[in-house]
């Protein structure tokens, strides 16, 4: 099964560079979804290009707080000079729709980019 998500400009490219590998959601209906083998069209809510993905794992986790002290920050999409910070996902989430739900680590790897 294919899945449609948007992506940040600044996520989308790291995503494309390899460099992050798993991308983080609330863990709602559509992403209850997903599993291991199905792929991810990301697309950048910028420049409209698409990355197809793979997805390799999940990982649910009860809230970002848990899922930042077991994942790998650069994994995540942070460099190595930055200080990962679970409340940066709070700008797309609501804590109360954090605590409904969960949340999700999709581990993927790319294997389509458009130009």
């Amino acid at each position: 099964m294919t899945h449609a998500m948007k992506l940040a400009p600044t996520a989308f490219k790291s995503i494309r560079s390899g460099k992050k590998t798993i991308e983080m959601r609330l863990y709602d209906e559509k992403r209850a979804k997903v599993m291991v083998g199905d792929e991810i069209e990301f697309e950048n809510t910028v420049t409209h290009q698409k990355i197809k993905c793979i997805v390799i794992s999940l990982t649910r986790y009860k809230d970002f707080y848990e899922l930042y002290s077991n994942v790998d920050k650069i994994a995540i999409g942070y460099s190595a000079n930055e200080t990962a910070n679970a409340e940066d996902m709070y700008a797309f989430y609501s804590p109360e729709q954090v605590k409904q739900h969960g949340v999700l680590a999709i581990e993927i790897r790319v294997i389509y980019f458009s130009t």
